[in-house]
């Protein structure tokens, strides 16, 4: 990976942090995307000190707000000409409904509409990258998740597991469009689950709520290391250069759920995405 440059959104903790340390330990140069300053500084310092390297960049981009997304796309591009990896690993979990910074739902928000923004403003220098590559972190448990068209944002009717499981198939959708609009050029896209990590995620920061329950689960769960494997896979490996599209999971293609194979209801979500976040491209 020397001489090669990748973003890793989420890069501060659990599967985001170990991503970004074995690829700088492979020599890549890892921005690494963090929402806070103090965490991702913290984080810099775990990454340097456990890859050995000092090709590491921390910049602040919260997804959870359109306009810091577009301010990171915009540094980035004035820091890098070229970029040959995008990470799209940060996502967040919330018990009771709670709402971005531009009113969006915050699972469907942060998971998706943020990377969905972010992405396509950093195709160009995707596009100047050797073969650039476009990850989406899903999760499994994209199989049971519906688009709920009639109210995307789950203002009447909110579940932790309903809006969690829609912004994982929204991740899917969204990577077999981009893969569509990306053919005939030397970008893929692809996306994962990393199986069941132990580590912070869905605990609340302020309150440290589920951090008993995560802590005992995570007996039974992956490390984050080991969650991290695939995203690497997809990130550094010349088996994957001309594939897009697909579904990873433990390095191979795995199947997806019928919902997710939906051409139609892909080609609907990225048309409503675009007019959620003000794209056109």
């Amino acid at each position: 990976m020397n001489g090669k440059t990748v973003v890793v959104t989420g890069a501060n903790s659990g599967v985001g942090l170990a991503t970004a340390t074995e690829l700088a330990r492979k020599g890549a140069t890892v921005v690494m995307a963090c929402r806070s300053a103090a965490r991702g500084e913290q984080a810099l310092k775990d990454v340097i000190q456990r890859s050995g390297s000092d090709k590491l960049e921390l910049m602040l981009c919260d997804l959870g707000s359109l306009e810091s997304v577009r301010n990171f796309a915009r540094e980035l591009q004035s820091r890098h000409q070229k970029l040959d990896v995008l990470i799209n690993n940060a996502g967040v979990i919330t018990v009771k409904r709670e709402t971005t910074r531009d009113g969006f739902e915050s699972q469907l928000g942060v998971n998706h509409l943020g990377h969905f923004l972010l992405t396509n403003l950093l195709l160009e220098p995707l596009r100047r990258a050797p073969q650039g590559r476009v990850i989406n972190v899903s999760s499994g448990a994209h199989k049971t998740g519906s688009i709920h068209w009639e109210d995307p944002h789950l203002t009447q009717s909110f579940g932790v597991w309903k809006a969690y499981s829609q912004s994982k198939l929204a991740n899917i959708l969204f990577t077999k469009a981009l893969a569509e609009r990306l053919r005939g050029t030397a970008v893929t896209a692809n996306c994962l689950h990393p199986g069941a990590v132990g580590s912070n995620f869905g605990v609340d920061r302020q309150t440290g709520f589920g951090k008993p329950i995560m802590a005992f689960l995570g007996l039974f769960f992956l490390t984050p290391e080991q969650g991290a494997e695939t995203s690497v896979y997809l990130a550094t490996s010349d088996e994957v250069a001309s594939v897009s599209g697909e579904y990873f999971y433990k390095k191979k293609r795995a199947p997806v759920s019928k919902r997710a194979q939906d051409r139609e209801s892909a080609e609907r979500l990225w048309s409503w995405s675009e007019k959620e976040v003000g794209w056109a491209a």
